[in-house]
């Protein structure tokens, strides 16, 4: 994680569309959207309602709503999620409370649950006699 470039403090209340460059913490509340390349801190105490389409995000407060991370998705206790996770890497720690599905979707941009399947390889199986 880089060095923190924002961060939305305790006590203090957020309504919109949030983009931005490098690495944002928030500690209060925000509701709304967030769309960034970059790092999202939610803090402990922190109550975020809000679409999240991130590079990575790092969770030790509360979020509802769904979130898609290009990199990775961290949450940590006490962490709370309530909302469908999009990410190729994924960390949850004892003591979080996660509600919703998650979908490990790796480099290939293939659609959940369609397209082809990958090739089989063609391995001879064990015969026991």
């Amino acid at each position: 994680m880089g060095e923190i470039t924002t961060l939305l403090g305790r006590g203090a209340t957020f309504e919109g569309k949030l983009t931005f460059e490098g690495t944002v913490r928030i500690d209060g509340r925000f509701k709304g959207e967030v769309f960034s390349d970059d790092t999202l801190v939610i803090g402990e105490g922190a109550i975020v309602e809000a679409e999240i389409d991130i590079g990575e995000v790092i969770i030790q407060g509360t979020v509802v709503g769904n979130i898609k991370a290009k990199r990775s998705i961290e949450i940590h206790a006490p962490g709370r999620v309530k909302g469908d996770l999009h990410t190729p890497t994924l960390q949850v720690d004892k003591g979080v409370i996660f509600e919703g599905r998650s979908f490990m979707e790796g480099a290939s941009k293939q659609p959940v649950g369609g397209g082809n399947p990958p090739p089989k390889a063609n391995v001879p199986m064990p015969v026991k006699g």
